[in-house]
């Protein structure tokens, strides 16, 4: 089986010794996303608007992988409050609608201060 990497893109995170996603036969591992923009600047405080960046980097990546995300079959969603966990629900809906992969969700922080950060496994044979 053939392992790909699809490579960082963002300047601000390019040198991170890891890559955006893992292609393992079937499956795509998307990395931890959180919500940065394009130019490597982080989206204002608020649960809705860093979810929604969030969720638009989990898709962007799954793009470079060839995969949308009508492919994602699980999520782990890391929040730093539990009290945000309504509001990003009704984000997260926007984005799967009936699609509902199966998801662990968890209150802790991330290494950079965000809301939420966001990982998937895709499958695409």
């Amino acid at each position: 089986m053939a392992i790909e990497y699809v490579a960082e893109t963002n300047p601000r995170t390019r040198n991170l010794p890891r890559s955006l996603a893992t292609k393992a036969g079937g499956f795509v591992f998307v990395s931890g996303q959180v919500a940065r923009t394009e130019d490597g600047g982080l989206v204002g405080e608020g649960i809705e608007a860093q979810a929604l960046q969030t969720l638009r980097n989990v898709a962007h990546v799954l793009a470079l992988a060839d995969c949308t995300l009508d492919d994602v079959v699980k999520t782990t969603v890391w929040l730093a409050d539990a009290r945000d966990f309504e509001a990003f629900n009704g984000v997260y809906a926007e984005f799967f609608g009936d699609r509902k992969p199966a998801r662990s969700t968890l209150q802790g922080a991330n290494m950079v201060g965000t809301r939420i950060e966001i990982e998937a496994l895709a499958y695409k044979p």
